[in-house]
């Protein structure tokens, strides 16, 4: 399959098609993704999310919003209000801050305010009763692989595989096995997972992680890094699905997670067990 290449919200894209995709449909993307970072990129001055760091004020927000804001709500829920998109502050706070700092500030971030205190949202008119900073992470990008599966299928290219740096989504007629990705050594794996027209989400403290302790996964609750789990993966319809869950499974047991959605998944703690759901599609290996 021709694969397209890319870099977009500073991460690897890599699209497998059975054609090679046209300049149009390309642009699409391009233009499609823009329009989603310029929303709710935390790393960009320019951004919409940015300026409610800033001010307390009304925006509009692109038409994916309510979708988005929809599976935080219930994430939030789910997870007894331990993820929240309301963490950017205490990213920021840790380190992990536009400027890529990377050094905490002294003494701890202080609490994570509570959804409804901060922000309503009513269709894509977002208000923010005070300034905030607001972090998508948790399942953006998985969102944004379901919107780019949006052009394509538009555009009626509807086999294909979009690998968004551990955000995979599937479509076609031949399964697709992954390898998940052993985070104490990329070069080797814990399993094999076969998707087929669904979406596999990893998420892993190696990936972004700094100083003693400190990476990107934190809990609003106790505004720290997260500390029980090493990796997650989590096979979905949605990539945003996936996504959202493979963060949330940091913060609560699978169990509490079935409210959101149906889903197979395996985790990885940080005493290096490995646990998988009943019926994971694939085999995981012991370490």
């Amino acid at each position: 399959m021709p694969a397209w290449h890319f870099g977009a919200i500073g991460t690897h894209w890599e699209i497998d098609t059975v054609d090679a995709l046209d300049p149009a449909t390309k642009g699409a993307i391009s233009d499609r993704i823009e329009e989603f970072d310029q929303a709710y990129s935390r790393f960009r001055d320019d951004s919409v999310v940015m300026s409610l760091s800033r001010d307390a004020k009304t925006v509009t927000l692109p038409d994916d919003a309510e979708a988005l804001f929809s599976l935080y709500r219930a994430l939030y829920e789910a997870t007894d209000g331990a993820l929240s998109p309301l963490v950017g502050d205490t990213l920021n706070h840790l380190g992990y801050d536009a400027t890529y700092r990377l050094t905490s500030l002294p003494g701890p971030a202080g609490p994570t305010p509570a959804f409804d205190d901060v922000v309503s949202l009513t269709g894509t008119t977002l208000t923010c009763y005070r300034p905030v900073t607001i972090d998508v992470g948790a399942a953006g990008k998985g969102y944004l692989v379901d919107i780019v599966a949006g052009v394509l299928d538009t555009s009626g290219v509807h086999e294909y595989v979009i690998d968004a740096s551990g955000d995979v989504l599937h479509r076609g007629h031949t399964p697709q096995r992954i390898g998940l990705e052993n985070p104490r050594d990329p070069s080797r794996v814990l399993g094999v997972a076969e998707v087929s027209n669904q979406a596999l989400a990893a998420s892993a403290i190696n990936r972004r992680t700094w100083g003693n302790g400190l990476h990107h996964i934190v809990d609003a609750l106790t505004g720290l890094p997260t500390r029980s789990v090493e990796a997650t993966f989590v096979i979905a319809d949605t990539a945003a699905l996936a996504d959202g869950i493979a963060t949330a499974l940091f913060m609560s047991p699978p169990e509490k997670l079935r409210s959101v959605a149906t889903f197979d998944w395996v985790i990885m703690s940080s005493d290096g067990s490995l646990q998988a759901s009943p019926h994971f599609p694939g085999e995981v290996f012991s370490l």
